[in-house]
């Protein structure tokens, strides 16, 4: 099970410059679907990477799905070899994205997002319309199911407006 308190808490406490958006976003806009892991983008700046492996590096990050022992090394320089990561830790799952298909990476994302206070620390979340149109761009199944609901939010949010 994904602690999401701790996890947000950790990156937002590591001053790490991150995006929620997937599951967890939905969420945060009034969807009511379960997620099994917290989605973010992370800002791809030497400081940015190296404070993201300093804070979870205590947490045993290792590739979701892998077999045991796979060699992992969770260091800067997977992070700059890679650009996204499904990790599995002691808190739960975490995937990292650099970009997202639909949405690019951090810089992209950042001006689509809104400023939250999710577990009594602030953190930046992908926008409502912003996230429809990426999960629209991913075309999952999961996604377009996602999509409704969202869309449903926003309508009422407009009807309140």
């Amino acid at each position: 099970m994904t602690d999401y308190r701790k996890l947000i808490t950790l990156l937002a406490e590591a001053g790490i410059e991150f995006i929620l958006i997937g599951g967890v976003a939905a969420v945060a806009h009034g969807s009511t679907r379960l997620t099994k892991d917290l989605d973010i983008v992370y800002q791809r700046t030497e400081e940015n990477v190296g404070r993201l492996v300093r804070a979870l590096a205590p947490y045993h990050p290792y590739l979701r799905g892998a077999p045991p022992g796979l060699p992992f090394e969770w260091s800067e320089r997977t992070i700059w070899n890679g650009l996204n990561f499904t990790l599995t830790t002691s808190l739960g799952a975490l995937d990292l994205f650099g970009e997202i298909t639909g949405g690019g990476g951090y810089d992209d994302l950042l001006p689509h997002s809104i400023r939250l206070r999710l577990f009594g620390v602030e953190c930046w979340c992908l926008g409502l319309e912003r996230l429809i149109e990426v999960k629209r761009a991913m075309g999952r199944p999961r996604d377009l199911e996602a999509i409704a609901e969202l869309e449903l939010i926003r309508e009422e949010r407009e009807r309140r407006s």
